[in-house]
């Protein structure tokens, strides 16, 4: 049986037997707050439950590495809905100790990219048209620096509201525990 069938198997048993209705809530968090975090499986289940989340307090963004590298690129574009539109008072940028994106060799990469059959031209053609395609793929050497920069990125974003606190913390993966590397409150107290 193919993974999607199994999905779609289980999926039709949840849904007939009403198991969603535990699961229901409005699109506004409750919480009124956006948690942009990393895709590492080991956050699915644990960061929710090391920050007290429950299905409907908060909307949740993941990347690889937590990261916000652009400022006008999808994550932002989602940080913003999640203000403007699903009434989100606070950020938090949650990356974590042993990320996969600060080991990625970009060279690497790209290797395994044209043995899973992407043409080397492609690589190329991305390149010749300005990109710099092993800068975009890039980690980072440093997770403080990286929520530090991420935060920054969103702070001082033209069109996030200067009183909206975005905090930095890094979650261990093994324990769930938080360290707050930016203090979005202290931050706002700072400016004033």
């Amino acid at each position: 049986m193919s993974l999607l069938n199994e999905i779609l198997d289980y999926n039709e048993k949840f849904v007939n037997e009403g198991e969603y209705t535990k699961y229901q809530t409005t699109k506004y968090p409750d919480k009124k707050m956006v948690v942009i975090s990393c895709m590492d499986t080991r956050l699915v289940e644990l960061l929710p439950k090391s920050m007290n989340v429950r299905n409907g307090d908060v909307k949740i963004l993941k990347t690889a590495g937590a990261i916000v590298s652009h400022p006008f690129g999808s994550v932002m574009r989602s940080i913003l809905v999640a203000v403007y539109e699903l009434k989100a008072d606070e950020i938090y940028v949650i990356p974590h100790h042993d990320c996969g994106m600060a080991a990625v060799n970009t060279d690497e990469m790209i290797k395994k990219m044209v043995n899973r059959g992407v043409p080397e031209g492609t690589i190329s053609t991305i390149e010749n048209s300005g990109i710099d395609i092993k800068n975009w793929l890039r980690g980072f050497d440093d997770v403080y620096e990286s929520v530090k920069h991420s935060v920054n990125c969103i702070k001082n974003h033209p069109l996030i509201p200067q009183n909206i606190p975005v905090h930095g913390l890094i979650i261990a993966p093994d324990t769930g525990e938080l360290e707050v590397v930016v203090d979005g409150y202290k931050e706002l107290e700072n400016v004033k």
